[in-house]
C-alpha cells in the first residue's frame, strides 16, 4: 500500500507510469472531465477499455425520485463537469475545449462505456487499473489527478496492489457493473453531451449559452432588493453623468455589495477616480433619504467640503449633496466643534452610510481590556457609529493600503459586519467562517515568506491560498489597476493612460561664458584654502601653547565651580 499526497507525488504521475498498453480501467466517480482525459491522453489511447460508473444519477433518461437530497455534487454540476469543473477555469480559459472534446468523444466511441447509478443509494468512488486500486476518488478530474489545486486542504489517495486485497474492489466493481437494477447505460448521452462542445451552432445560440454559463451563479444569487433602485433617479444626477464607464460599473457594484454584505472596500489604484465613484454612491443613498457621514484625514477635508458646497469650482453643485464631513481624529473627541459640527450634540448613531476615506488608517482594530479602558478610534467608530442607532453601511476607500498582516484587512472588513462574523458568514458562499479564512490565509503567507526571494512570487502565494479567501475578497472588495481597466473596460471616452517616461540625468554647466570656472575648478580652489581667520590658535608660538592650555583649563574649572555655588545658593 502507498499513500499519494497529490503534493509531492500526484495520481497523474503514478498513472503515467502504471497504465500500459492493453490495461483495463474501471472508475466509479461522481463526475468525468475531458481535461482529465487530456492529461492522460497518450496512455488512455493504448488501453483495452474503460468502464465508468457515475456514482450518482447523471445523464439518466428515466425518472429518478427527487425526494432525497442530492449529495456531493448536484446533478447539473455533475453533468456540466464534462466540459470542465469550477476548479478547471484556467484550462477552460485556454480555449482548447473544442479540440479536446472532439478527441475525447472519438476515444469514448472506441474505448469507453459509461453507466450511471439510477438509485438514491450512495456509492463510494474508486479507480482500478489492472489489479491496482486508487481510493478515495471523488471524480475523474484534473483536481483528483493532482494537476490542479481545487479547494481541498488535503487530498491523499491510497494505492493498493492485488496482493493487498485490491481484488476486493475489482470484484465489487464487477458486481455493480452487471447490476441492471442499479445502473443504466448512458454512453450515448455522454458522447452527445461532449460533442455539443464542438458541434456547429448558430452564433445567437452560442452567445446566449455563454451568457447563461458566465452569469449562472450570479443570477441565482441575485435578489431585487440588492440591485440599485432605478426609481431614485440617480442616473440623472450630475455626478453620474461625469463618470466614465468603468467608474459607473464600480458604483453599481458597490451599491450591490453594500445592500447584500453591508460593506465594501474600493481599492482602485491612484488616479482612477475613487472619490467621484464614492460621490455617485452617496448621491444614490441621499436620493433614498439616507443620512451619510464622510470620515477622512484632515488634509483631504477641503475636497469633500467642496463637492457638497455652493462653490463656483464645484462641478456637481446641482446635485446638492448634504453629507457631513468629519476627520479621523474627531473619533477621539467627545466635545468641541469640528468642520462646523458640534461633536457634543452630534447623533453619531443616526448615519445610514459611512464613507471612510483612507480606510487603511483603521487597520489596527482595537481591544478594550477592563471597563475603564479608553476606546481607540476604531472601537469608537464601531461602537458609537456603526453598532449604535440605525443599521449602518460602510464604504471604505483605500488606494495605498499598508497591510503588514491579513489581520489588517480583516479589521477593516469587520467594520462592515459590526465585528460579528456571523452576520456576514451566512451571506458568503464559503465553506468556513471569516475568522478561519483569514487565519488560513495568514498561515499560507507565513509559509510562503520563508523560502528565498526568488521563490516568493505572487503566483506562488496565490496558489497557496484556497478558494474561500478569493470568494471573500470578491464578495466585499473592488480593486482594479490601470492595466486592468485598459484591458477589460471601455476606455474609448478617456483614451489610453499616460506612460511614465524614464528619468533623464542632466549635468548643466554653471555658465555659458568662455573661460569661466566649472564645478571642478571651484572645488579645487576651496580645498586649497586653509581658512586661517577661523583658527587663530594656529598663530600661537609653540613655546606658549601650554600656557594657553592651562588658562583654558583653569577658566573651565572656575566656571564649573561658580555654577555649583550658584546652584547651592539657589
Amino acid at each position: 500500500m502507498r499513500v499519494i499526497d497529490n503534493v509531492n507525488a500526484t495520481v497523474k504521475e503514478d498513472l503515467l507510469a502504471g497504465i500500459r498498453r492493453g490495461s483495463k480501467l474501471s472508475i466509479a466517480a461522481a463526475c468525468f472531465s475531458i481535461y482529465a482525459y487530456q492529461e492522460l491522453k497518450r496512455q488512455l489511447e493504448g488501453i483495452e477499455g474503460l468502464r465508468f460508473i457515475f456514482t450518482s444519477p447523471t445523464f439518466v433518461t428515466e425518472k429518478t425520485p427527487k425526494a432525497q437530497r442530492e449529495f456531493y455534487i448536484p446533478r447539473l454540476a455533475r453533468e456540466r463537469s464534462l466540459h470542465g469543473t469550477e476548479f478547471e477555469v484556467r484550462l477552460r480559459n485556454e480555449l482548447t475545449q473544442r479540440a479536446i472534446a472532439k478527441e475525447c468523444a472519438d476515444w469514448i466511441r472506441r474505448k469507453a462505456i459509461f453507466k450511471s447509478n439510477v438509485t438514491q443509494e450512495r456509492m463510494m468512488g474508486f479507480m482500478t487499473v489492472d489489479e491496482s486500486t486508487y481510493m478515495p476518488l471523488n471524480g475523474f478530474t484534473t483536481v483528483d489527478l493532482g494537476c490542479e489545486r481545487g479547494n481541498n486542504v488535503y487530498y491523499p489517495v491510497q494505492k493498493t496492489e492485488a496482493h493487498e486485497n485490491a481484488r476486493y474492489f475489482l470484484t465489487l466493481f464487477e458486481q455493480l457493473w452487471n447490476d441492471k437494477k442499479r445502473l443504466q447505460d448512458v454512453t450515448d448521452v455522454v458522447i452527445d453531451a461532449i460533442s455539443a462542445a464542438y458541434r456547429e451552432n448558430a452564433p445567437e445560440a452560442i452567445y446566449f449559452v455563454a451568457l447563461q454559463n458566465i452569469f449562472r451563479e450570479f443570477l441565482d444569487n441575485v435578489s431585487e432588493d440588492e440591485l440599485p433602485n432605478e426609481a431614485t433617479g440617480f442616473r440623472e444626477s450630475k455626478i453620474w453623468g461625469m463618470l466614465y464607464a468603468f467608474q459607473r460599473d464600480a458604483a453599481l457594484a458597490i451599491i450591490g455589495k453594500l445592500e447584500k454584505y453591508n460593506g465594501c472596500i474600493l481599492a482602485d489604484s491612484v488616479g482612477l477616480g475613487k472619490t467621484f465613484t464614492a460621490l455617485a454612491v452617496i448621491k444614490y443613498y441621499e436620493n433614498r433619504n439616507k443620512s451619510v457621514l464622510v470620515l477622512c484625514p484632515k488634509k483631504l477635508a477641503e475636497n469633500w467640503n467642496t463637492y457638497k458646497g455652493n462653490y463656483v469650482n464645484n462641478p456637481i453643485a446641482g446635485d446638492r449633496l448634504r453629507y457631513d464631513v468629519l476627520y479621523h481624529t474627531d473619533l477621539s473627541r467627545a466635545q468641541g466643534t469640528s468642520n462646523g459640527i458640534d461633536l457634543g450634540r452630534l447623533n453619531w448613531g443616526n448615519y445610514d452610510l459611512v464613507v471612510i476615506d483612507e480606510s487603511h488608517n483603521f487597520r489596527n482594530g482595537g481591544a478594550v481590556s477592563g471597563e475603564e479602558a479608553r476606546e481607540n478610534r476604531y472601537l469608537r467608530l464601531l461602537n458609537t457609529v456603526i453598532r449604535a442607532g440605525v443599521r449602518t453601511k460602510v464604504l471604505m476607500l483605500s488606494a495605498t493600503p499598508v497591510n503588514n498582516r491579513f489581520t489588517d484587512l480583516r479589521n477593516q472588513l469587520a467594520l462592515a459586519y459590526e465585528g460579528d462574523p456571523g452576520q456576514i458568514g451566512q451571506k458568503l458562499a464559503t465553506t468556513r467562517g471569516v475568522e478561519e479564512v483569514f487565519r488560513q490565509a495568514q498561515k499560507a503567507f507565513n509559509v510562503w515568506s520563508k523560502p528565498p526571494a526568488a521563490r516568493r512570487t505572487t503566483d506562488a502565494l496565490l496558489r497557496m491560498q484556497d478558494f474561500d479567501f478569493f470568494e471573500l475578497l470578491d464578495s466585499v472588495t473592488i480593486a482594479r489597476s490601470r492595466k486592468h481597466i485598459a484591458k477589460y473596460c471601455d476606455t474609448s471616452a478617456i483614451g489610453g493612460f499616460p506612460e511614465r517616461l524614464p528619468p533623464l540625468s542632466l549635468r548643466p554647466r554653471l555658465t555659458d561664458l568662455d573661460g569661466a570656472a566649472d564645478h571642478n575648478a571651484i572645488y579645487a580652489a576651496l580645498m586649497s584654502l586653509n581658512l586661517a581667520v577661523y583658527t587663530p590658535s594656529n598663530y600661537i608660538l609653540p613655546s606658549r601653547r601650554d600656557k594657553y592650555r592651562d588658562l583654558s583649563r583653569r577658566g573651565h574649572e572656575s566656571l564649573t565651580q561658580q555654577g555649583r555655588e550658584e546652584g547651592i545658593a539657589t
